[in-house]
């Protein structure tokens, strides 16, 4: 009997185990179900997080960019600022320091009662006045280098009727004396050497390609206090301020004050555009008005000034005004342009081509002539002996004279005029 039961027992006991592990058909659908939804969950688990790795990653990279621009912004100018720096480490050097003394004798003896190296000189001066008649002006300018063997340029202004040059460079604390190698009156420029090698310079730009509202630097020793640098835009081209027949300046707004003269005007390619020279001003300071001489009237001359001191320029014989809207208007000629011809040198060039007082002069050889300024400039830089062809307006006629120009002298620019009407104040071409 029990072992009977005990193996009845056995029996249900494997049967429940097999009923366990043997499910049913509905039992299989169910686990099948969830196991496809445990896997597509498992699948969207591992995408999301991939997804969140490439998201984090991404923004990770951004912040850490904008933490390293905004460190960079503490040592560097912000995107879109002008940054001035590297021009000013690059041109600096080349600008130069220029004091010129000048002795003026005015009567005998020495200046001071104990000589020249009396050490009461100033204390005689301030109470007693000038003893021995002997001055002394010192005047303070600018330059810069162009050419590494010591040839410097500078205004004539600066210069004018020294018997002392000294230049100081910007790097170097020892002083030069310095010799005048030539100088242009008439464009307020000139040439000085110092004994020196291997100095730097800068490249000579082209003024003619200057835009108004172009940034540019001046650098200069304002007032004595040695290199200094400004900066502004080009604020008109092509100025007549009434400094010569040669008027054509650049303006700018770049503060120029006393001092400044004789140095550089700089464009952004690190090149010299022009010679700061003249500024425009009630009190003597800097009001932002400054004029520059283009550097393309400067390289025309400067390889004459090097070679023989001075410029040689071509000479037509005839003096020019500027033709204004009534002027036009009277004598029935469409607009205000050209160089109307006030008067012509006997026996001058312009003369024996045949040109007369009253022609408008609208062309000089191949040049359209819009105002009288532009005749006397591209008449100066022709050479003596060349011939030119000019295009006159005379009785509503066009007319081509060819026309042989000479040397100009001095005494050809002041010589009288011979049409006593004119009035126009003008000089001789």
């Amino acid at each position: 009997m029990l072992g009977h039961f005990l193996q009845r027992q056995t029996q249900r006991r494997t049967e429940y185990l097999i009923m366990v592990f043997s499910p049913s058909k509905e039992q299989n659908a169910r686990e099948r179900t969830l196991l496809i939804i445990g896997l597509v969950l498992l699948i969207i688990g591992i995408g999301i997080n991939e997804g969140l790795d490439t998201l984090i990653g991404t923004i990770t990279e951004n912040a850490l960019q904008k933490i390293g621009a905004a460190e960079h912004q503490l040592s560097a100018p912000s995107e879109g600022a002008i940054n001035f720096v590297p021009l000013v480490k690059k041109l600096n050097p080349v600008v130069v320091n220029i004091s010129a003394t000048q002795i003026s004798e005015e009567g005998q003896g020495s200046a001071t009662p104990f000589g020249e190296s009396d050490p009461f000189d100033e204390f005689w001066r301030r109470f007693f006045g000038n003893p021995g008649g002997r001055s002394r002006q010192q005047s303070l300018g600018s330059g810069f280098i162009v050419a590494s063997d010591g040839y410097i340029l500078t205004n004539d202004h600066a210069i004018e009727g020294a018997d002392k040059i000294i230049v100081q460079l910007s790097n170097d604390d020892r002083e030069y004396p310095a010799k005048v190698i030539g100088k242009d009156t008439k464009i307020d420029i000139a040439l000085i050497k110092i004994s020196a090698e291997n100095l730097p310079i800068s490249p000579l730009g082209d003024s003619d390609r200057l835009e108004v509202g172009e940034w540019v630097l001046a650098i200069g020793n304002p007032f004595g206090l040695g290199s200094t640098v400004t900066s502004g835009i080009v604020s008109a081209k092509e100025r007549h301020i009434g400094q010569g027949p040669y008027d054509s300046f650049i303006q700018t707004d770049a503060k120029i004050n006393p001092g400044n003269s004789g140095g550089p005007l700089i464009n952004m390619r690190g090149e010299i555009v022009g010679v700061n020279a003249v500024i425009f001003s009630e009190s003597g300071g800097s009001v932002g008005i400054g004029f520059a001489v283009p550097i393309n009237m400067v390289k025309d001359i400067l390889p004459q000034l090097k070679s023989k001191g001075k410029v040689t320029r071509g000479w037509m014989g005839v003096a020019v005004q500027r033709v204004t809207p009534e002027i036009a208007e009277s004598m029935g000629w469409e607009k205000a342009r050209g160089a109307l011809v006030s008067d012509v040198a006997r026996n001058g060039p312009g003369e024996r081509a045949g040109i007369k007082i009253g022609d408008l002069i609208i062309e000089y050889d191949g040049n359209e002539i819009k105002d009288a300024s532009d005749l006397s400039i591209l008449v100066a830089h022709a050479a003596p002996g060349q011939r030119i062809q000019v295009k006159v307006l005379r009785d509503k006629k066009e007319l081509n004279i060819p026309v042989t120009l000479q040397e100009l002298k001095e005494a050809d620019a002041k010589m009288p005029r011979t049409n006593l009407e004119a009035n126009d104040g003008g000089s001789w071409f």
